[in-house]
């Protein structure tokens, strides 16, 4: 195993490591988390939430491709520095969040609580999938429940004109 980090030069290595957020010290999925959210919100008020779906999608086609270089370049399975995935699930939990800033955090505090979790499948995922996919999907899962928690409390919670 290669345990020297790859490159910010290499286009792959940038986007599998969230423009270099993967590489901030201590709990770099929370700092990818973070950068996601602060990336969506001009996001969802230019094309609200079919841009963020949509930048969950090509996250995770670009973070599927990076993700691949970046194991083979390292020789790990999961590397904690790839923090691509936590774009796309971040993103998919943003897509049914009301567009107010204390919603997000909620938003972003419910993905983080099922990111780290792992309700099943996501676990199942996590544990058997040892594939470039495999790292975005368990992510994408997490961004699953966390968005339907968000809906439903927004529902339930958010004021509809």
């Amino acid at each position: 195993m290669n345990s020297a980090r790859p490159s910010l030069a290499s286009p792959a290595i940038l986007i599998a490591t969230g423009f270099g957020t993967g590489y901030l010290p201590k709990a770099p999925g929370t700092w990818g988390s973070l950068a996601a959210a602060l990336l969506a919100w001009p996001m969802a008020q230019a094309g609200g939430p079919p841009a963020l779906l949509l930048g969950a999608v090509l996250a995770t086609l670009a973070g599927t491709w990076a993700t691949r270089i970046y194991i083979e370049r390292t020789g790990t399975q999961d590397p904690g520095a790839v923090v691509i995935d936590e774009f796309a699930g971040q993103w998919l939990t943003l897509a049914l969040c009301p567009m107010h800033p204390l919603w997000w955090a909620f938003a972003f505090a419910a993905f983080r609580l099922a990111d780290i979790s792992k309700p099943w499948p996501a676990s199942w995922v996590d544990g058997n999938m040892h594939t470039p996919f495999g790292v975005m999907l368990d992510d994408l899962v997490a961004g699953a429940y966390a968005a339907l928690l968000v809906w439903i409390a927004a529902a339930l919670l958010w004021p509809t004109p």
